[in-house]
């Protein structure tokens, strides 16, 4: 996650048509601006931009897109996008580690309320918060989201509705109090794609998380892993029991909460 606090940085990326180089923060000045807003950008270099962008990584060594949804796209689309998942992979991020900390810290003092109220799989907490936490949690996000848009959208005018500006770097909002983001542009664009990488993961994790605990009322992620981790080690004790003529272990019974 350290590159979410990324400084602002541009890439450099390969020649284009007009054999100028531009910078991926930048939105390419050879597409005309109705271009941009019809998606008629021109193949060649939407799929160079595309390659340009931090996120190619093994075991797909190009642009990974099975579903073709690039093809048509304009480079603003493609920004946008890029944009999106910056945002939602860091959110995921977030999501996954309070999903488990969360489920760790219930039945104690030191979750939130001071009351050790809060109880059971983490898909139930947010029914068992009281008054006063959801209120400053809004102001907050709002905040947060407001100072993002006015960072990085264009004013919704006439054909830059929904548009990123054309400076932005998708992802910087200039936030990195430890100074962890590279100067050296390669670093840099490792870095994002690390994070991208990660950001992708936790979006199925935390997708993952909540289906099991819809699936398995009652039962925590970790209840759930290590009751199969048990049942396992069981069963190939059993093995062993059956051929030594000794009484087999009893398969342990995954117990919900209230059961």
């Amino acid at each position: 996650m350290a590159s979410m606090m990324l400084r602002s940085t541009c890439l450099s990326r390969p020649q284009i048509a007009t054999g100028r180089k531009i910078p991926t923060c930048a939105l390419p000045t050879d597409l005309a601006v109705s271009e941009v807003a019809t998606g008629k950008s021109v193949e060649v270099d939407r799929l160079t931009y595309l390659r340009s962008l931090p996120g190619i990584t093994a075991p797909f060594n190009d642009v990974f897109d099975p579903a073709g949804l690039s093809n048509t796209a304009s480079i603003q689309d493609i920004r946008r996008w890029r944009e999106a998942e910056i945002t939602h992979g860091r959110v995921a991020m977030l999501a996954a580690v309070g999903f488990i900390v969360g489920e760790q810290l219930e039945d104690s003092a030191l979750f939130y309320n001071f009351d050790g109220q809060i109880t059971g799989p983490a898909i139930n907490h947010f029914q068992q918060v009281k008054q006063g936490f959801w209120e400053p949690l809004l102001v907050a996000i709002g905040l947060c989201e407001s100072y993002r848009v006015s960072l990085g959208w264009s004013t919704p005018t006439g054909n830059k509705f929904n548009t990123l500006k054309d400076d932005y770097v998708m992802g910087d909002l200039g936030f990195d109090p430890l100074g962890l983001a590279p100067t050296e542009p390669e670093a840099l664009k490792d870095m994002k794609t690390k994070e991208l990488n990660n950001g992708r993961l936790a979006m199925i994790a935390i997708a993952g998380f909540v289906l099991q605990e819809v699936a398995e009322p009652g039962v925590e992620i970790f209840e759930h892993l290590f009751y199969d981790i048990e049942k396992e080690v069981v069963l190939e004790l059993d093995d062993i029991e059956r051929d030594l003529g000794l009484p087999e272990t009893p398969i342990p019974v995954l117990r919900t909460r209230g059961a």
